[in-house]
Parts: structure tokens; C-alpha cells; sequence
């Protein structure tokens, strides 16, 4: 493309020329320099000052030239094998100090549960090697039927015995961290090791934790203490523990320390939870094959033993028709061999066992034993042990039960905050001491500013001045509304007033300045429909919307039965976005207001082209460094499908802005890529036959088409999703691939880009000093708690109205636009206002929030697809082991330019 203020083509250059011909593209990227993130250029001046506490804890070292050694620890079995049990090695490593203190010079170490060893100064030799023996107290047999068992009486089998186990752990010397790195790196130096340092005192911390039988979740840990737990349904329990790290920043180092949630499953009877997570209410409901994949690999405690097993699956048959081998002794003489009987599981417990069975005679038991030698319990036996994660998706129901459950007004969370780093005495563990460090006990003091409030633009250019984040439309009029004339309104819903619903919606339109005419017709779906798939569900309501109008209408109006879960909107929105053209708003309404009626037309009028409110300053052309030049905002996201499913595909979405001067309107582009990968892989994508399919190229051409035919000469990048160590890969990765595409047009000048991090999973809390609450819509630190070389800031945009709110963390890894602290921050304040679906300023910059529910909607299309084929019948094949990939159907030409997100 080529340089604005030069005369401009008609179209684009779509063919690149042919002396253009495409490579490799690893090979290509040798081309491009090699980036590093920027330094920060200086502060932020703007807005009122304002004085706050954060969830940081100044932390001192009064032993800098200290160094931390390295070890790196083998730990095998008396077998030979490899022991990769972080449980076992904590567990060996704990009895080799006890028994080996001495050669180890009474040196006290961190381990890492894996295969790393950490101590302060020295140990007296570079390598060791131990024999370490663990005993265990055991029953005399497992308590339990296997293949052979022996009916001794209840009080010989309480008996306990020591079994040993052999450990050989061999220790040698890997490297040396220098503590140094860490007062250099707050200094602004950039040292290779401070990550290394800081990592051991984490280490230190997670040690500590796992000791008092904390499950530990990366730097997060969580007690074994009910009165943490809440049940949010579907047997999954929400328990609250800690986050603790340490953070170099701007003003030293410091202790991050923050309230943090995990889900586990509920512990107690394994019966109970089988009810509550299949959600049914008698044990003869309970669908076994599910229940076998629920409870594979999860612990259990035998009431009758008071021994702890792992599951591996269910007996085929019911315990009372679960036969095994039983020895039996005569009596006669001690090395009577006895007799070998064939009995039920149940039996056994019964009758040898004198335990009374109430649920178990027809229900499968569970299998605790090994592959080849089974070992079956009765499930109502059994009891699940407490602090076992959850792994999988919430449904929305139990998320929203979790969000409603563990709230914490800012007051509260202070309290629970300040009492957690008095009672852990971090600074009294050995090894932080031979450090030298010490940690304060209460919340630092910082300064903050609050920016001034975008002013916006409605309809008959009125302005709107929002107050602390939000604003409304009573008595206003949209900024340009759009007009709905051929219509239609779909009920898959049994419970909704679809008349009164139209009429509602028409008279909210009106005073809203959409004219929205009659709907040309209204379908409830037929009755004896319902039981079939959503698929076949979707497709029947076409055919009678299809007989009912006379050609495609500009909008289907969609009531579904259910919010948010409903399995009809994936199928019914790749129906109307893909296969037809059709804008479409689906909604679930519990009571039909003015204020839900608004909202459904604020989504409504930006699907349809309108625009509900504009910026101020972008409504006058104002906008520093972006009116003057034509510039171009993208919004870039991966969504992941849920934890352990590595079948499904992960969704990477782009919006970019069009209609250059705006900066409120927005197309999205999205595909599929290899699961798991967080970085973007159809940025630029040559094909076989020289043409780009890449996201980039389509969103470039769409701001050309949109922008009276001006190329951008400034990109704005806001990345989301990504952490500190995979900045780089943006940097060097997804950078490159940008250029790729915009020099694949045929043009040489390249654009100016400023890309920046937007992230909201970080642990940082900022409250008010003076009334301990949230902190007023518009607060932005860029000091003492930012990072003590690199550019960021922490900004809290919305108005935190329930809970403790939670700041922004933007990260400019690159500005060769040149921003000002101030005009970059004012920027970004003011992205968070151009949210069309909303009337508060949202907690992240639309652009993140966009790409996000792009993301989030085009997923569903690949929800219901037959595993066998592909939506568009096609698969790709991704980058990372020529894995196929599905691809997602492309949307319609017709909607494809439209905010269909919204």
C-alpha cells in the first residue's frame, strides 16, 4: 500500500507482483529484524490525583550478594524407574534431609517437586548420591476384594504394618543464581537471571504450602478448611485459597499477594456427588457410562478401612454378581493352604465382612486394584478425598452461582488479604532468612490518577457526559439509527408473549429513533418439534420461514428457550451468518422492560450498520495522532476449547476498525487453528496458488473499501490472552506475519505499529486509601507497582459495582507511532467507551472485548458438526504435526462486514 497524502487507487492491490513470488514462511522472517520491547519513555500527567492502597507487600533484602545453587534431583525406585510423583518426591526429599542433614552441612533446600533442588550458598560436594527409605503404614491386606483374599476378622485386619520402599535420589550440581540479579533488574538493568531468582523464591513459597497440605495450582494454594468451600452444583466445589509471588517493580521488589478460587470436587460420599453431578435424584438414574469416565483416576477413602485408593474404573457387573476368588483358611495349621472360594463382591462385605450394604447389590463397584488384578469396593463405601481439581468448563449456571458466592466487597478482601500474610510468617522460613529478606504486613501506599471522562455524541448531536462509567438513553436518541422494515420474529420458546414483545419493541425503537416497522410474520415453532436435534430444530423453522416470506428477510428476531447455553444458537446462527446473509439478535427475556428492550437495540442497531454513540473527539475528528494519519485498530484473541480437551480446535479472531476516522466500528475476521496454540497462525497464509487467505489481508482490503480508499499508514495492535514470557513470540511471531500480509498487497512502505498486551488474569488489586473501596472509573498507575524498566500500566476503566474490581494490565511492547504517556493512556481510556452493546465503560478496550466474542459466537458453529466431516467440508492442516484441523465456514458476504459480534 502505498503512503497517505500520494494519489491514491481505486481498489487495492489484492495479486502481489510477479517478481513477488512466495517462500517458506520461517525462511521469510529472516528478513525482518529482530525486535526488543521498549523501555518506558516516562509518565503519565494527566487527570486528578488520587491516593490508593494495593495487594503488594514491600519486601527487603538485606543479603544481596547472596547466590542460590542449583541441583538437579533424580529420584528412582528399588526397580530402577523413574519417580515423577511430585507427592512421592516431596515426600522422599523431606526423609532425605531427616536422615542425611548432616552430609548436607544442616543446609536447608527448596525443591520443586520435580526435578530441581535449591539451597542458599553451597553444599559441600557437587554430587550425592542417597538411599532413602519410606515407611508406610498399611493394612495387613488391602481391606478389599481382589482376585484372592482371605476372610480374616474384622479386628485382625485393622492391624497396621510398615511397608517399606526404597528410594535411590541422586543429587548434582546444575548452576548458579545470583540473588544480585534481582536488586539489578529494580535498578532498570536487564539481566538474563533475575526470572531464575525470582522463580526459587516462589519455589520457597510453594514449598511451604505444600508442607501444611495445600493443593497447589501453579502460584496459587488452597486448604484443606470446609469453611473455604462453596458448592456451585453438579458436585463441584469452589474453594478459596491464596495467590502469592514475587513481583519486581518500579518501587522495589514486592510480595503479590491476592485472594484466589479453584473448583474441586466435592468431597463426601461418592454416591452423593454421582447425584449431583448427573443432576439426578435417584441412584437408578445414574447413566454408568458417564459416571466411569467422571470418576477415572480420582481418589477415594474406604470408610471400612480407612485406607486411600485410586479409582481406575467400574466392575462390569453388579456387586452382587461380581464373583472372585476368596482363600479360606481351614484352621488346621498355619500353612494351611485352605480352600478357594467363588464369591460375590457383595457377599463378601456382607456376609465375611459384616457391613450392611443398603445401595450396592445392583450397582457396579469400583475397581481400585491394577490392570491385571482388580480390586473392587462397593460405592457407598468409598468417599471421594477432599482437594481434587476440577478441571472441566463450568456451565453457566455454575459459574454464575461462583461469581455471586465469592464476591468480596474491597473491605473485606483487605481484611482477608492483610490476616493471610500475617499468619503464613513468610519471612520467618529458613531459607528467605539466610537471604535476608523481610516482608511488611501491610498494603502499600501508591499514587494513582483519575482521567478525565470521554464525552460522547448521540442522536440530534446531543452530548452525553457519562458519570463513573456509565450512561443511559432515556430521553435520548441514537447517534444513527438504522431501519428495520422486512422482519420476521422467531419463537423456539414456549413461555414467551411474542405479540407483546413485537409491539414493546417497536414503541422502544421509536423513541429510540429506529423505525422499526411491523414484523412480517411471527413463528412459534411447532410443538412436536422440540425433542428433535437443534440442528433439525433450526432447519424445520427455516422451512417455515422460507414459505411464509417472500424473499430473505434484512432480520430474524430469535427467542430461545433457555440464556446463554441454549444448544439452538450455534445451529441457528451459522445458519443465518453463513449459509444465508441474515442478521439476526437472539435473546431469552425473563421480563420485558425498557431498559432489556434498550439493550436488545443497541446490539440490534450495530448489527444492522447503525451506531448508537460516538466519542466525543472522534465524532469532531479530534483524536490525537490517529485523524491526522490513517489508522487502523485490531483487536486480536485465541480461544481455547476446555482444559484436557485437546480434540478441539482453539479459535483465534482479529476485528480491525473500518470507516477511518472512526475508531467505533469494527469487522472480524476468524479461523480455526491447532489446538492449544496460543499464537495466531493465519495472520498471513499464502496458499498454493500464490493468493493470501490470511486474516490480515481480509481486514486490510475491508479498511481500503471502508476508508475512502486510504491504506493505513499507523496500526494499533491491542493483543489479548497472552503472558510476560510469550511477549517475544507477539513481538517476532505475529508481527512479522502482519508485515507479511500488508507487503503480499504489493506495497513497500510499510506501516508504523504500536502493539500492546491487554491483561486482565493478573492479581494486582487496587482500592481506595481514604474509604477502602473500588477505585472510580478512570484510574490509571504507571508507577511504583509497574514494572521497573518495561512500559505498562495499570488502568481501571469501569466502575467496580459488585465485588473488588479489578484493573487492566497493558503491556507496549512496541510504540514506533510515538504516543505521549498521556495521549496513549487518554487513548485507551477512551476504547474502553466505543463498547456498542453497552451503556458503562467496559473493563478492557473494545477492540480485546470484540475479538473475544467473535471468538466466542463463531465457536459454536463448529458445536454440533459431525465429527466425521468438517462445516465446510474441508480440513487444513496446521503448522504444528500436520494435524487436520476443521476450518470454520466462512460467514456470508453479506453479513461479513457487519459487527454480527455484538
Amino acid at each position: 500500500m502505498e503512503k497517505a497524502g500520494k494519489e491514491r487507487d481505486k481498489s487495492p492491490s489484492l495479486a502481489p507482483p510477479a517478481s513477488t513470488i512466495l517462500h517458506d514462511v520461517k525462511a521469510e522472517r529472516l528478513d525482518l529484524p529482530k525486535r526488543s520491547i521498549i523501555t518506558r519513555p516516562g509518565f503519565g500527567t494527566s487527570g486528578q490525583r488520587i491516593s490508593l492502597l494495593v495487594n503488594h507487600f514491600r519486601v527487603s533484602v538485606r543479603y544481596p550478594d547472596e547466590y542460590f545453587y542449583q541441583y538437579s534431583v533424580s529420584i528412582s525406585s528399588e526397580n530402577n524407574s523413574m519417580v515423577d510423583s511430585k507427592v512421592i518426591g516431596r515426600k522422599v526429599t523431606d526423609k532425605l534431609y531427616q536422615t542425611y542433614s548432616s552430609e548436607l552441612s544442616g543446609k536447608k533446600f527448596a525443591y520443586d517437586g520435580e526435578k530441581n533442588l535449591y539451597t542458599v550458598g553451597p553444599l559441600p560436594h557437587n554430587n550425592f548420591e542417597f538411599t532413602v527409605v519410606l515407611e508406610e503404614s498399611i493394612g495387613k491386606r488391602s481391606g478389599s476384594p481382589s482376585h484372592s483374599g482371605s476372610p480374616n476378622d474384622s479386628s485382625k485386619r485393622s492391624k497396621r504394618t510398615l511397608q517399606s520402599n526404597t528410594f535411590k535420589v541422586e543429587i548434582s550440581y546444575a548452576a548458579k543464581i545470583p540473588l544480585k540479579t534481582i536488586s539489578l533488574a529494580l535498578q532498570g538493568a536487564e539481566t538474563e537471571k533475575v526470572q531464575d531468582a525470582l522463580r526459587v523464591l516462589d519455589i520457597i513459597l510453594r514449598q511451604q504450602a505444600a508442607r501444611r497440605g495445600c493443593l497447589l495450582v501453579r502460584q496459587s494454594f488452597f486448604n484443606d478448611d470446609s469453611r473455604m468451600f462453596t458448592d456451585v452444583g453438579g458436585g463441584v466445589t469452589g474453594v478459596r485459597g491464596f495467590h502469592s509471588s514475587f513481583r519486581p517493580t518500579h518501587g522495589g521488589l514486592s510480595l503479590n499477594m491476592d485472594v484466589s478460587t479453584t473448583m474441586i470436587l466435592k468431597p463426601g460420599p461418592v454416591l452423593d456427588f454421582l447425584l449431583a453431578n448427573q443432576n439426578v435424584k435417584e441412584t437408578r438414574y445414574i447413566d454408568w457410562l458417564k459416571a466411569k469416565k467422571m470418576l477415572k483416576n480420582l481418589r477415594v477413602k474406604a470408610m471400612h478401612s480407612n485406607m486411600e485408593f485410586k479409582i481406575i474404573g467400574l466392575s462390569d457387573k453388579p456387586c452382587n454378581q461380581q464373583f472372585f476368588l476368596l482363600k479360606v483358611k481351614s484352621g488346621s495349621g498355619a500353612k494351611d493352604e485352605g480352600e478357594t472360594l467363588e464369591i460375590t463382591v457383595y457377599d463378601y462385605f456382607v456376609k465375611h465382612r459384616n457391613i450392611e450394604l443398603k445401595y450396592s447389590a445392583y450397582m457396579p463397584c469400583l475397581d481400585v486394584g491394577k490392570s491385571k488384578r482388580p480390586n473392587y469396593l462397593p460405592l457407598e463405601l468409598c468417599s471421594l478425598v477432599s482437594l481434587q481439581r476440577y478441571t472441566k468448563a463450568l456451565s453457566g449456571t455454575q459459574r454464575a452461582s461462583l461469581v455471586e458466592k465469592s464476591r468480596q466487597k474491597p473491605p473485606e478482601r483487605i481484611r482477608v488479604i492483610t490476616d493471610a500474610v500475617r499468619n503464613y510468617r513468610y519471612d520467618e522460613d529458613p531459607l528467605l532468612v539466610a537471604c535476608g529478606i523481610s516482608i511488611e504486613k501491610q498494603l502499600t501506599q501508591i499514587d494513582g490518577r483519575v482521567l478525565d471522562t470521554p464525552k460522547l455524541k448521540v442522536g440530534n448531536s446531543e452530548d452525553c457526559i457519562p458519570r463513573n462509567g456509565r450512561w443511559n438513553f432515556n430521553n435520548k436518541k441514537l447517534l444513527n439509527p438504522s431501519r428495520i422494515d422486512r422482519w420476521a420474529l422467531v419463537n423456539f420458546s414456549g413461555r414467551c408473549d411474542t405479540s407483546h414483545l413485537s409491539r414493546e419493541l417497536i414503541n422502544c425503537g421509536r423513541n429510540k429513533g429506529i423505525h422499526i416497522g411491523r414484523p412480517y410474520t411471527i413463528i412459534e415453532e411447532d410443538h412436536q418439534c422440540r425433542r428433535a436435534s437443534p440442528v433439525i430444530r433450526v432447519e424445520k423453522m427455516f422451512e417455515q420461514i422460507m414459505a411464509k416470506l417472500p424473499g430473505p428477510p434484512d432480520f430474524l428476531l430469535c427467542v430461545l428457550p433457555e440464556r446463554k447455553n441454549s444448544d439452538i444458537y450455534g445451529p441457528w446462527k451459522k445458519k443465518c451468518l453463513s449459509n444465508l446473509g441474515i442478521v439476526t439478535q437472539c435473546i431469552s427475556p425473563s421480563k420485558i422492560n425498557d431498559q432489556y428492550l434498550t439493550n436488545v437495540l443497541l446490539k440490534i442497531n450495530s448489527k444492522l450498520g447503525g451506531i448508537n454513540s460516538l466519542l466525543a473527539i472522534e465524532h469532531s475528528r479530534r483524536i490525537p495522532l490517529i485523524t491526522d494519519k490513517p489508522t487502523m485498530i485490531l483487536g486480536m484473541d485465541v480461544s481455547h476449547g476446555s482444559p484436557g480437551r485437546s480434540d478441539i480446535p482453539s479459535i483465534a479472531a482479529v476485528v480491525g476498525s473500518r470507516s477511518w476516522p472512526l475508531i467505533s466500528r469494527y469487522r472480524a475476521a476468524v479461523r480455526t487453528q491447532s489446538p492449544k496454540v496460543e499464537m495466531i497462525e493465519s495472520l498471513f497464509k499464502p496458499l498454493a496458488n500464490g493468493e493470501d487467505d490470511g486474516i490480515m489481508r481480509e481486514l486490510l482490503v475491508d479498511f481500503y473499501e471502508t476508508s475512502n480508499g486510504r491504506k493505513p499508514t499507523q496500526i494499533i495492535v491491542f493483543r489479548d490472552g497472552v503472558s510476560e514470557s510469550q511477549f517475544a513470540q507477539v513481538m517476532n511471531i505475529e508481527l512479522d506475519q502482519m508485515i507479511k500480509a500488508y507487503q503480499h498487497l504489493g506495497e513497500t512502505d510499510i506501516p508504523k505499529f504500536t502493539l500492546i498486551v491487554a491483561q486482565k488474569n493478573h492479581h494486582t488489586k487496587l482500592f481506595q486509601a481514604s474509604a477502602a473501596e473500588n477505585v472510580p472509573s478512570g484510574t490509571v498507575v504507571d508507577s511504583k507497582i509497574v514494572h521497573p524498566r518495561n512500559y505498562d500500566f495499570y488502568m481501571c476503566s469501569h466502575a467496580g459495582m459488585m465485588g473488588t474490581s479489578r484493573p487492566a494490565h497493558y503491556h507496549v511492547l512496541l510504540d514506533e507511532i510515538g504516543f505521549s504517556p498521556d495521549d496513549l493512556q487518554n487513548l485507551v481510556h477512551s476504547l474502553s467507551y466505543v463498547y456498542q452493546r453497552s451503556t458503562t465503560a467496559i473493563s478492557i478496550v473494545a477492540p480485546v472485548s470484540y475479538a473475544h466474542l467473535a471468538a466466542q459466537q463463531m465457536g459454536q458453529f463448529l458445536k454440533f458438526e459431525d465429527s466425521s466431516e468438517t462445516s465446510s467440508g474441508q480440513k487444513s492442516m496446521t503448522a504444528a504435526g500436520n494435524v487436520p484441523v476443521p476450518e470454520l465456514p466462512r460467514l456470508h458476504k453479506d453479513v461479513a462486514g457487519s459487527m454480527f459480534f455484538c
